[in-house]
């Protein structure tokens, strides 16, 4: 993900944030929630996963730990697949070959639309013999969406939730531009995205939510009860430029298809896309009140009965 410092457009939510999110916190002060939030960053971000690049041994090594979290947290595979993978074929700019694969599983709901959580899992790897580890980018974002499926499979959703794990967003979304290109379930039911990438490291307890600028009709979700969070709309305005942040994660596959989507994320930081990108440096309280709030404006929409209503008037004048 590539991001630019915008000034908010839009009050914030709370603006009671600490002024630095307890970096070197001991993980024992934090729930036991908390701690498999940051157990599962700390892992997926270790030199021994070397850094998540696609079609690489630590991309295979971290499939096998989502696999395992799946399987522990009890997520059914998607029925038109033969396990959690999808697999998928692309080539890079030299023009070699290269298989990716997605890690996708989900929790039926009472109702059979459905909401996509997403987060991408790969990293770029090695370069110059140095071990890119993205525990901001995304590690943090494959751990929320752990820590929501395991929320939502003791508390049954009105909504069916997909857990989408993608591949080789850092190759040009390509996982994602998969899914819905070659979509293993009907698009038509899914009624929206909420795709996280990089919510672990802000210094100053800020987390923006991306997609309100054209779907409006979701701010009215946004209640958190983490003052240490500043949740903040921007980043989505088409007219700024490549400060829209609206196509540059995964939410942009959901958002060619016309999907309506939310996308959480912070600020590039001093560590983005850099070898320091490690577990020790992401902000430990900001990071486990951002995914609490985070999950509490999920249950907020899942709440809604008739989520498609509210998109109606939109989607029917893409369409015209």
């Amino acid at each position: 993900m590539r991001t630019y410092l915008l000034i908010p457009l839009i009050v914030m939510l709370s603006c009671n944030a600490q002024k630095n999110p307890g970096q070197a916190q001991n993980t024992a002060t934090f729930s036991k929630t908390a701690q498999q939030l940051l157990k599962d960053v700390e892992t997926l971000s270790s030199d021994r996963f070397e850094g998540r690049k696609t079609g690489t041994r630590g991309a295979e090594m971290a499939r096998e730990y989502i696999t395992g979290r799946f399987k522990e947290i009890g997520l059914k595979p998607i029925p038109s697949l033969p396990g959690y993978t999808q697999d998928f074929t692309f080539k890079d700019r030299s023009g070699s070959s290269i298989t990716g694969k997605n890690m996708l599983a989900y929790i039926p709901g009472k109702s059979q639309e459905i909401i996509v959580i997403s987060a991408h899992y790969d990293h770029v790897g090695i370069i110059n013999e140095e071990i890119y580890n993205g525990a901001d980018d995304n590690a943090s974002g494959v751990a929320a969406l752990l820590k929501f499926a395991a929320h939502y499979k003791n508390n049954k959703p009105n909504y069916t939730l997909v857990f989408a794990a993608f591949d080789a967003e850092e190759m040009g979304l390509r996982g994602s531009k998969f899914f819905v290109d070659q979509p293993v379930l009907p698009l038509e039911k899914i009624k929206l995205n909420v795709n996280m990438d990089m919510i672990s490291h802000n210094d100053k307890g800020e987390l923006y939510a991306c997609g309100t600028y054209k779907y409006p009709e979701l701010k009215k979700y946004f209640i958190t009860s983490k003052p240490t969070i500043k949740v903040i709309f921007g980043h989505d305005d088409p007219k700024t430029g490549n400060e829209d942040w609206s196509n540059q994660s995964d939410q942009g596959s959901f958002n060619a298809k016309g999907i309506p989507f939310l996308y959480f994320g912070v600020e590039d930081h001093k560590d983005y896309h850099k070898a320091s990108d490690e577990y020790k440096n992401i902000n430990k309280k900001f990071f486990t009140d951002a995914a609490e709030s985070i999950l509490e404006i999920i249950d907020n929409i899942d709440k809604e009965r008739n989520l498609q209503s509210i998109f109606r008037e939109k989607l029917q004048m893409k369409k015209q």
